[in-house]
C-alpha cells in the first residue's frame, strides 16, 4: 500500500489553475483598491514610462502600491511554508511559524532596541523609527533563537520535547519584552505596540531587494526537503529506514522555517494565524499529505490569503487602514476552530 494513494476526485491541475487565476486577479485589485481608486488602464499605462499615465496614479502603484502587494505575497508564501513545515516535522496540527520562538526572537530584538536603547541610538539609520535598524534588531534576535533551537536539536531525539522546549523559549521571551513594555516610555510603548500590529506598507523597494532573496532562498531550502517532509509523516523510525538523516534534515528545515518567518517578522511585524491556517486549508482543499502537491499549493494559497487581507485591511475607499494582523486573525482562527470542532483526522497528523 503506498503511503499517499492518488484520489482522483481531486483535479490537482485544474485546482492549481483556478488557484493561479484567483491569485491574478486578487494581486490586481490589491494595485486598483485603496483609499483612491485607480482605473484599470491608469495600472496598466503606470507600468510603461512612455506613456500617458496620470503622474498621481504612477507614483501611487509603483512607489505605493507594487511593493505591498508584493509584500503580501512574500508574506503568505513565507508564513504558509513555514507553517507547513513545523505541522510536519512536530507531527502537530497547530504548529505554526512562532512555536520554536524564532518570531518570539525578532519580537525581542525589536523590542530591546525600541523600548530599551533607541533613545542612546537616535541618530541616522539607528533612530527608532529606522525600518532598517528594526529589521537590523529583529534579524538578530531570530538568528539567536535560531542557533539555539538548533544546538538542542542536536542534543534531543525526542521532538515533542523540542517542541516543549520551544514553547518555553517563545515563553520566556515574552516575559522579557512585557518587562521591557512595563519600563518604557509612552512613546517607545506606541512604537513597540505599532510594529506589533503588522503592517506590510512600511516596506520599500530597496527593502524588498532584501526580503526577496531571503524568502526565495527559503523557499528552496524547502522545496529541496520536499521527500524527507513526506517520510516524516510516517515518523523518525519510519524515515531513517528511508535513509534520511534526521538530524541535518532537521537543521535544514528549521533553517528554511527561521529564514521565512524571521524575514518576514522583521520587515512586517509577528503576523499570526496565517502560518496555522493555511496548510490547513490546502489539505482539504487538494485531499492529500503529499509534500510534492502541498509546498506549491500552501505558497500559491498563502499569497491569495495575504492579498486578500491586504485589500480587506485598506478598506478601499475610505482613508483608513485596520492592522493586517486582525484582518488574518478573523480569517485564521475560524479555520482553526472549525478544524478543532470538527475533529477532522488529517493525513499528516
Amino acid at each position: 500500500m503506498t503511503a499517499f494513494p492518488k484520489n482522483r476526485k481531486r483535479p490537482v491541475a485544474l485546482i492549481f489553475f483556478v488557484l493561479a487565476v484567483v491569485f491574478v486577479i486578487f494581486f490586481i485589485a490589491d494595485l486598483l483598491l485603496g483609499s483612491i481608486i485607480i482605473p484599470v488602464k491608469e495600472v496598466l499605462f503606470s507600468f510603461f514610462p512612455s506613456s500617458e499615465a496620470n503622474e498621481s496614479f504612477r507614483t501611487i502603484v509603483l512607489e505605493f502600491r507594487l511593493p505591498k502587494a508584493l509584500t503580501a505575497v512574500f508574506t503568505g508564501a513565507a508564513l504558509s511554508l513555514s507553517g507547513l513545515q513545523m505541522q510536519t516535522v512536530f507531527r502537530n496540527p497547530l504548529a505554526g511559524p512562532y512555536v520554536l520562538g524564532i518570531s518570539a526572537g525578532a519580537s525581542l530584538g525589536v523590542a530591546l532596541f525600541v523600548l530599551g536603547f533607541s533613545s542612546a541610538l537616535a541618530f541616522g539609520m539607528f533612530s527608532a523609527t529606522g525600518a532598517w535598524s528594526i529589521a537590523l534588531v529583529a534579524w538578530v534576535g531570530s538568528f539567536l533563537v535560531m542557533m539555539l533551537v538548533l544546538y538542542v536539536s542536536t542534543r534531543v531525539n525526542d521532538i515533542m520535547t523540542l517542541l516543549i522546549l520551544g514553547i518555553l523559549f517563545t515563553s520566556a521571551v515574552t516575559a522579557v519584552v512585557s518587562i521591557l513594555q512595563y519600563f518604557s516610555s509612552e512613546s517607545m510603548l506606541k512604537a513597540f505596540v505599532i510594529w506589533t500590529m503588522g503592517s506590510l506598507g512600511s516596506v520599500t523597494k530597496s527593502q524588498l531587494m532584501v526580503l526577496a532573496p531571503a524568502i526565495v532562498a527559503g523557499t528552496v531550502l524547502a522545496f529541496f526537503k520536499m521527500k524527507d517532509l513526506n517520510a516524516f509523516l510516517l515518523g523518525e523510525d519510519y524515515a531513517r529506514s528511508l535513509g534520511v538523516s534526521i538530524k541535518w534534515s532537521r537543521v535544514i528545515i528549521f533553517l528554511s522555517t527561521s529564514l521565512l518567518a524571521g524575514t518576514i517578522t522583521a520587515f512586517c511585524g509577528p503576523i499570526g494565524f496565517i502560518g496555522i491556517a493555511v496548510p490547513h486549508i490546502c489539505r482539504v482543499l487538494f485531499k492529500t499529505a503529499n509534500h510534492l502537491i502541498l509546498v506549491p499549493a500552501v505558497i500559491l494559497t498563502g499569497s491569495i490569503v495575504m492579498l486578500f487581507s491586504d485589500i480587506v485591511s485598506q478598506l478601499p475607499g475610505m482613508q483608513t487602514t485596520l492592522p493586517i494582523n486582525s484582518v488574518t486573525a478573523l480569517i485564521g482562527i475560524p479555520v482553526i476552530i472549525w478544524m478543532i470542532v470538527k475533529n477532522r483526522k488529517f493525513v499528516s497528523v
